[in-house]
């Protein structure tokens, strides 16, 4: 990056410092129902249910249903590198097209190009994460089908948290890819400005922030699970 002035340097540090840092924290925070922690609770008592009854059709088309969803973002991402690959190839003419807009900062063909191969990194990130949690969905599956139809009372506790379990880690995964998809749209900024790229990443911070522990929708999941709590007893 000898093109690379103080502000790209600043930049990138604060936009990986931000998504490491939220990464870390929100994958190991456990003092408070965030939506990953409540969705796993959610997760065992529908494989306990699942185990109450003979006919699973219904769990298969659910779990089916998230695995087309990972599958269509795993389609993107490799959409998306083409389209990088195609603008490297044709960088002259975009940086051409780009030099008419005032608000696009100059830069040299040398950083152009370090830019879009960070980019595609990212989205080959993005790539793995959904692809690993497509595997995981497979193995979820395997499990659900390989459970029994009466089981006993020591597979009635552990088989749902197994199940349970071995979806979150499927749904982390990809979670992690959805947070590198808003990190990637985040470090488009950097072909406007350095800085941008660093308070896009922030903002990013913020928003992920709210969704997962500050936001009606967990609330409402807390109050679903007080109230499945609630029936049961």
């Amino acid at each position: 990056m000898a093109d690379a002035t103080l502000y790209d340097y600043i930049g990138v540090a604060i936009f990986f410092a931000s998504w490491v840092g939220y990464t870390v924290f929100a994958d190991n925070y456990t003092k408070s129902p965030t939506l990953i922690t409540i969705m796993h609770d959610h997760r065992a008592a529908w494989m306990h249910r699942m185990l109450e009854r003979e006919n699973r059709v219904v769990d298969a088309q659910i779990l089916g249903l998230t695995m087309r969803n990972v599958a269509l973002f795993a389609s993107i991402s490799v959409l998306i590198l083409g389209g990088s690959v195609a603008i490297l190839g044709s960088l002259e003419k975009v940086r051409g097209l780009a030099s008419d807009l005032a608000f696009v900062q100059e830069t040299s063909k040398a950083m152009w190009e370090i830019k879009l191969l960070i980019l595609s990194t990212i989205f080959i990130h993005a790539f793995f994460k959904f692809a690993w949690s497509l595997r995981q969905f497979n193995y979820t599956a395997t499990l659900l089908g390989a459970a029994p139809l009466n089981a006993s009372e020591e597979e009635f506790s552990e088989i749902p948290e197994a199940l349970a379990s071995l979806g979150s880690l499927a749904v982390k995964s990809y979670n992690q890819g959805i947070r590198t998809y808003y990190f990637g749209l985040a470090a488009l900024t950097w072909f406007l400005h350095p800085l941008l790229m660093a308070l896009a990443g922030v903002w990013i911070v913020l928003v992920m922030y709210r969704r997962e522990f500050r936001s009606r929708t967990l609330k409402t999941l807390i109050q679903a699970e007080r109230a499945r709590k609630t029936t049961k007893k």
